[in-house]
């Protein structure tokens, strides 16, 4: 009971996080490796419950989402290849590796997201235009990375449409959402089929992020967005540093 509640909590803590910040994992993959579970396999039954988070940060952002049709059908099929390809790099990669690279993505990504403002500012300075085969690669990219190990992959999507669409934080967190549950989905079906997901963690995992998926937007709503963009990135450090002392 004691593992199962500490699950429910991780997956609320979890949801929240995740729909607005895109950091989910920051809870639910430590409380998975807490609870015994391997990493190659807390890993894929992570990505298996993150589905459920994703369907309720979507539905809790559908009013950010207005507007949108455009650019998440442009994009859709990107999140779903991407994801599907990760997904598959995973169930061929030896156990462990992704752990030491995947510290200086999130890392990466953090820092670039707490400097969000000044990266927008000199890429709308150095051109009018979008560059938007540059946007269309890196979500496949983040896609691809989130297949394969979820951890930040929030943080990555959210830097990346902020930086490269004109979009404001709650409207890209929101397409956000939606992309990486695509990229989210497909893998998670990949995983049930091929790959060694502990079911009975997902179910009290899958219960939190449910109701703190949906939440979570409501919640983000009401923040300052600058205060977001830094809490977020901040977090996202720590989550680094965290993943790093894990890996090494």
């Amino acid at each position: 009971m004691g593992t199962f509640l500490l699950l429910v909590g991780a997956g609320v803590a979890a949801g929240l996080s995740g729909s607005m910040a895109g950091l989910a994992s920051l809870f639910s993959y430590p409380a998975l490796l807490a609870a015994g579970i391997p990493a190659t396999a807390a890993n894929v039954t992570n990505t298996v419950a993150l589905a459920f988070s994703s369907l309720g940060s979507t539905a809790g952002s559908r009013p950010e989402l207005t507007g949108q049709g455009p650019a998440v059908r442009r994009f859709a099929l990107l999140a779903v290849g991407g994801g599907a390809a990760g997904a598959g790099l995973l169930l061929v990669t030896p156990d462990g590796l992704f752990q030491r690279v995947v510290p200086f993505l999130v890392g990466g990504a953090s820092l670039a997201l707490l400097l969000q403002p000044l990266i927008k500012s000199a890429a709308v300075t150095a051109s009018s235009q979008r560059t938007s085969p540059a946007v269309i690669a890196g979500i496949v990219a983040v896609s691809v990375y989130g297949g394969y190990f979820g951890a930040a992959a929030g943080v990555l999507m959210l830097a990346l449409l902020l930086v490269g669409l004109p979009v404001s934080l709650l409207q890209g967190n929101a397409l956000k959402n939606v992309l990486l549950g695509l990229a989210n989905g497909i893998a998670a079906i990949g995983f049930a089929v091929f790959g060694p997901v502990q079911w009975w963690a997902v179910l009290p995992l899958a219960i939190g992020l449910l109701v703190g998926g949906v939440t979570g937007p409501a919640l983000a709503r009401r923040l300052p967005t600058s205060v977001l963009r830094v809490g977020i990135a901040l977090a996202g450090l720590v989550l680094a540093a965290v993943l790093g002392v894990q890996a090494f």
